[in-house]
């Protein structure tokens, strides 16, 4: 009898154990920060370079924020910078709205999401507008986003499902030349409200 007791509470201290390591680990995936310089690596640059253009970024990790910075050039019919988080892909909830926390420059950028692992095609857009050194929140959910395909809208795509997201990533395509840095202080996704 006694030995039932002790492997009954062994299991259930175990299955409390497994439980509480999901629960975490499932908040990690859905949460997507910068005190560990090494998600930097996560990280491209892609600009309009790869068709002839003449802008320029780079990518840092300060104050535990990701620094997407350089110059916006419109020379050569360029005009757009962006990055995007190709590698480990995380597991987000098919519905609970994403939040951004961000510091910027006053300029208007892109929240881009990808559904899939391509370097082109089709990314599910949403514009949002800095305030010069201002820390600010930003929320999207699903009808916030339009389909584009090299920033023209694409009719008949299919609808976006946040659970099907591959890469995600941020463009400055605003058609003013000059410096440009936003800083992201995070990307997560707030849970629904029942």
């Amino acid at each position: 009898m006694r030995l039932i007791i002790i492997i009954t509470i062994s299991l259930a201290l175990s299955l409390f154990s497994f439980s509480s390591w999901g629960t975490q680990n499932n908040t990690m995936e859905k949460h997507i920060d910068f005190d560990n310089p090494a998600e930097a690596r996560n990280w491209i640059i892609v600009n309009d370079t790869v068709m002839g253009g003449r802008s320029q970024a780079d990518l840092a990790v300060e104050n535990d924020m990701l620094v997407f910075a350089g110059d916006l050039s419109l020379q050569n019919n360029g005009g757009f910078a962006s990055t995007r988080r190709v590698y480990s892909p995380l597991n987000w909830n098919s519905k609970e709205t994403l939040e951004i926390k961000v510091l910027g420059d006053g300029r208007s950028y892109q929240f881009r999401l990808r559904t899939n692992r391509n370097a082109d095609g089709i990314a599910y857009v949403a514009n949002f507008t800095t305030t010069k050194d201002k820390v600010q929140v930003f929320t999207f959910d699903l009808k916030d986003f339009s389909p584009q395909f090299r920033g023209r809208l694409v009719s008949g795509a299919p609808s976006l499902n946040f659970s099907d997201i591959a890469q995600i990533g941020f463009m400055l395509a605003d058609k003013k030349p000059g410096n440009f840095v936003l800083r992201i202080s995070h990307i997560r996704q707030i849970p629904e409200v029942i």
